[in-house]
């Protein structure tokens, strides 16, 4: 690692792999031979059209999206996209299922457009399962089903794909994108702020089929019309450009590595590394389900909000940094995206081991 680096754990925006730093600070000045850093140069220019397509095309490569599907590089966040999505799709009910906050605030904005029909909020249960297929009544007539797909603050995932029929999927996938293989044609559309997984916070990326779009509603903005966007090559208006270029370093540090695939493999051993720890602890005790577990965000407390204070000090004391979990559920959350190595995830381990052995 770079001289006094830390492990941070933030759940974003997060760690970006140390290979993609190095090459952004090596072309920081002068990209290829231009005289100009990325940050600089006019999203109209030659040598930064390239970077856009090029990075559109590593992207399609990756998860392997058909010619059928457009990419949009995008702002606002997903957020943004919790209106954009009911302004694009909705004509008259969506269904949404709601396992944690950022689906219920997904859920919040579809009412505002429409009827979004709440079909299952696992807040009773403080969001720590995703629901079973059984569990579920879905709408045959709704022009969409919502969902998240990890959620950060619990530490849940759907650890399945929902069967949806001929309803198209609307998947957030932002803090779960690129971690593990996915059949992008079980969905309608894919959508993540780039800052977990992919790249620097301001970038939105959205996957659309293409028989989605131009049916979005009289009042949407027009930077917020997939349409548009798409037809202008996600160029309407001036885009993120450098967490784009960004981005297509972070997807060549996969494809060097492997490509997805072995990543997942990577992604699956840290996470084992650290469930295997928390199932065998007599003092720190997992918040999510076994069944629902996310290889992204790993949340657990010991119980006693004073111990998880002091937890959380001492971590950050060695170097492991951004633990303490977020406020609606309190003690800590790990967030060991793709670019935590394994290396991080060990030594976590091994202080709570002995942060264990010292406050039985």
């Amino acid at each position: 690692m770079f001289e006094n680096r830390v492990y941070n754990f933030s759940a974003g925006p997060s760690m970006l792999p140390e290979a993609v730093l190095k090459k952004a600070q090596a072309e920081m000045l002068n990209y290829n031979g231009s005289g100009m850093s990325v940050m600089e140069m006019s999203h109209r220019a030659k040598v930064y059209d390239e970077i856009i397509k090029s990075c559109e095309a590593k992207l399609r490569k990756l998860l392997g999206i058909p010619d059928n599907y457009k990419v949009l590089f995008l702002q606002g966040g997903a957020s943004l996209q919790f209106a954009s999505i009911p302004m694009n799709l909705m004509k008259n009910k969506a269904d949404y299922i709601i396992t944690g906050q950022f689906s219920g605030n997904a859920a919040k904005e579809g009412k505002k457009y429409g009827n979004a029909n709440v079909v299952a909020d696992l807040k009773p249960e403080n969001f720590s399962r995703i629901p079973t297929q059984d569990e579920l009544s879905l709408s045959p007539d709704a022009d969409y089903v919502h969902i998240c797909v990890n959620n950060t603050i619990f530490g849940t995932k759907w650890n399945y794909v929902l069967d949806t029929g001929d309803v198209p999927l609307v998947a957030d996938m932002s803090s779960c994108i690129l971690s593990e293989e996915i059949d992008v044609t079980k969905y309608g559309v894919i959508y993540a702020g780039a800052q977990k997984n992919m790249a620097p916070a301001g970038l939105t990326v959205v996957i659309v089929r293409e028989d989605l779009l131009g049916n979005a509603r009289p009042e949407t903005p027009t930077v917020m019309d997939w349409k548009v966007m798409a037809e202008k090559e996600s160029m309407y208006n001036t885009p993120s450009t450098y967490p784009i270029y960004v981005c297509g370093l972070v997807l060549d540090w996969i494809e060097s590595i492997g490509g997805i695939g072995e990543l997942e493999k990577i992604n699956r051993a840290k996470a084992k590394l650290l469930y295997d720890y928390l199932d065998e602890s007599k003092l720190f005790i997992p918040h999510a389900a076994k069944d629902s577990r996310s290889l992204m965000n790993v949340t657990f407390r010991t119980g006693d909000e004073e111990l998880d204070a002091k937890f959380v000090k001492e971590a950050a004391a060695i170097g492991l940094l951004t633990l303490k979990g977020h406020r609606s559920v309190g003690g800590m959350r790990a967030s060991i995206y793709n670019a935590m190595p394994i290396e991080g995830v060990e030594k976590l381990v091994a202080f709570m081991r002995e942060f264990e052995a010292k406050n039985k």
